[in-house]
């Protein structure tokens, strides 16, 4: 019998705990609607260095926190083949120069020299064999040697005026294409000079004197040395929302408990296929004093804002559109902004209503 009692006591505490429905009155409050995101915190300008060349790093000419001018060498790869290069496209547009050629052009202006004056005087034996057949003195035989001498002497003349002229362009292209190679060789072996393409800091260096380094591993990282944005991930489905100058509202897990503002600057267009995400950037209003390259946070980007509005548990909505009076009755609402926890009720209820949670 005691048992029996025990029982039916624990049977009516039961039902009369499951007969208790927790009850809420709508709330006039502030109400925002955000959508989430997560990323990183980068220096403006920050970007990853990569050497063109493959080769051993002979020398690391920076660390970490170093602050560098644009052009400012970082790191030396060794370059002995390239500088050998070098020397050898140096010595051949030295050869090349038009000037260490002055004396085979020089031999041929003398050619031209002894051809015109060897014309000169054809001509006027020529003339002279002339004036003497008009007189009847001399033979035939004589005028037509001393035309053919003089034709002669002109082709002669015009061979070397030819010459000449063609060695000039081939000293004069030879000039200029031993110029180009030397330029090509130099910009080449300036390849194993790697330099800093912006100024700012250098936040980490990823080699060590003694690697090897190619052009698909990256050997710093560096940056803008006092300016940081916000580069957050924002889901396909939200991004439609995103617009440039929204509020951003964010927590850095190295400062726990702040909260920090921001301003939505860019959208990129582009999106992330394996994460189905698009890439947002942010710039800062408020920020902490101390700030690093690739510190993790999480944002809501506030989409609308409204004050005093009537608002409700989002448990408490049923479907969507109705919410559940004191006797369980479906009433129909019509909803406003949302966040996370709070809905915004613009018509069927006011704040002396009392609703169940269903």
């Amino acid at each position: 019998m005691k048992h029996y009692l025990q029982l039916l006591l624990l049977v009516l505490v039961f039902t009369s705990c499951g007969g208790q429905q927790e009850t809420t009155n709508p709330t006039v409050e502030d109400i925002s609607e955000a959508v989430y995101a997560s990323g990183l915190v980068k220096s403006r300008n920050q970007y990853q260095v990569y050497p063109v060349v493959s080769g051993i790093i002979e020398e690391i000419l920076v660390t970490e926190g170093d602050t560098v001018q644009q052009g400012e060498t970082l790191v030396r790869i060794n370059n002995d083949a390239a500088q050998l290069n070098t020397e050898n496209a140096r010595l051949a547009a030295e050869y090349a120069r038009v000037g260490a050629n002055a004396e085979k052009l020089s031999e041929l202006q003398e050619s031209i020299e002894m051809a015109r004056s060897r014309m000169r005087n054809d001509s006027l034996l020529l003339e002279r064999q002339r004036n003497l057949w008009a007189n009847q003195i001399g033979t035939r035989v004589e005028l037509e040697q001393r035309e053919l001498a003089y034709k002669n002497s002109q082709t002669t003349y015009r061979s070397a005026r030819l010459r000449y002229s063609d060695l000039k362009k081939q000293l004069d292209f030879a000039a200029r294409q031993s110029q180009k190679n030397l330029q090509i060789s130099r910009t080449m072996r300036d390849d194993y000079t790697v330099k800093s393409e912006t100024n700012g800091k250098v936040y980490s260096v990823l080699r060590e004197k003694g690697e090897l380094v190619s052009p698909q591993v990256p050997i710093a990282v560096v940056g803008d040395a006092n300016e940081f944005i916000l580069e957050l991930q924002v889901d396909e489905y939200d991004i439609a929302r995103i617009q440039p100058g929204q509020q951003v509202l964010l927590n850095l897990d190295s400062y726990k408990g702040r909260v920090f503002e921001g301003r939505i600057t860019k959208i990129n267009p582009a999106m992330n296929e394996r994460t189905r995400s698009f890439t947002v950037e942010a710039a800062f209003v408020t920020q902490p004093d101390a700030l690093y390259p690739n510190l993790t946070t999480e944002a809501n980007i506030i989409i609308q804002a409204k004050k005093d509005a009537l608002t409700i548990p989002r448990e408490y909505l049923v479907d969507g559109a109705f919410v559940l009076n004191e006797n369980e009755e479906r009433i129909p609402v019509k909803t406003g902004l949302k966040d996370y926890q709070k809905v915004e009720i613009v018509e069927g209820l006011s704040k002396e209503d009392v609703i169940v949670k269903p």
